[in-house]
């Protein structure tokens, strides 16, 4: 009995969660959402986690903004946990002028945003197989599109949108109203994300390569081709792997028209599931 016992504890134990990880984050506060759930810091290397970065962070208390504006330099705490992120202990320590941000591009550039409605543009991607994909192949097939890097650091950004993907994927395997769904990642770090890296990556998550394909591609081409969404995609100079990017995940139909664009890590899989049953 006294085993059974043990055994079942070490069981429990083994199955908890992680401990939250703490980090110092110092940066500057960009913008703050109206409702104060929100900030958008640009900070320093978090050391032992992640480079410099602008990332959009969750508060643990929407109270702590109070009276935070943009240009407000503040000292922070991260927490890190299994599923998310958040940031708490915020103290104003200074202030300094927001930098100037850079002209929008004209539509001329090639870079304007996709309209709903509209074809998506073509691209030449690789797999995870190393195989050539042209973006126009997945045409006959509705598609659930969204973009992510291996090495993104926090759990509530690109490892959620594998999350929610996942989630949806377990749908489609039980709903024949959507047989021909099909699912596109799509990463912006080529200089990590190798096609090994990619199936490594996809085998992890049980993806099923009949349903849930991983792309990469020349790196300029990549990006191009996520502005078109609403992405935006940074590179420190000194280090091409720090990347600042922001969230999108989109909705495109069989004939390979931009139907939807979610923006940001809150939309949920049976939002995605919804849009995609309700399409013609």
């Amino acid at each position: 009995m006294a085993f059974s016992i043990a055994a079942a504890l070490a069981v429990a134990a083994c199955s908890s969660p992680p401990a939250p990880r703490t980090y110092t984050l110092q940066g500057q506060v960009l913008a703050v959402a109206p409702d104060h759930q929100q900030a958008t810091i640009k900070h320093e290397e978090i050391k032992n986690f992640m480079g410099a970065m602008t990332m959009s962070y969750t508060m643990k208390d929407p109270k702590q903004l109070d009276g935070i504006v943009p240009g407000d330099l503040i000292n922070a705490t991260l927490v890190v946990e299994a599923n998310g992120a958040f940031v708490t202990d915020v103290k104003k320590v200074g202030e300094a002028p927001l930098e100037q941000a850079a002209p929008a591009p004209s539509a001329s550039s090639g870079f304007e945003l996709l309209k709903p409605g509209e074809p998506v543009p073509d691209g030449e991607f690789v797999d995870q197989n190393g195989a050539k994909r042209m973006f126009s192949a997945f045409k006959g097939s509705p598609l659930a599109l969204t973009f992510m890097y291996t090495k993104c650091p926090l759990p509530d950004f690109c490892p959620l949108m594998d999350r929610n993907f996942a989630a949806v994927q377990r749908t489609l395997e039980t709903d024949p109203a959507l047989k021909n769904v099909h699912l596109v990642s799509i990463s912006f770090d080529p200089a990590t994300d190798t096609p090994a890296v990619l199936k490594k990556h996809a085998a992890a998550l049980k993806a099923d390569p009949a349903r849930w394909t991983f792309l990469t591609g020349d790196r300029d081409g990549v990006d191009q081709f996520a502005s078109r969404f609403g992405m935006t995609i940074t590179r420190a100079a000194d280090d091409p792997v720090n990347i600042t990017h922001n969230l999108r995940t989109a909705i495109v139909d069989a004939e390979g028209k931009l139907v939807k664009v979610y923006t940001g890590p809150d939309w949920k899989p049976d939002q995605v599931v919804a849009d995609l049953k309700a399409l013609k």
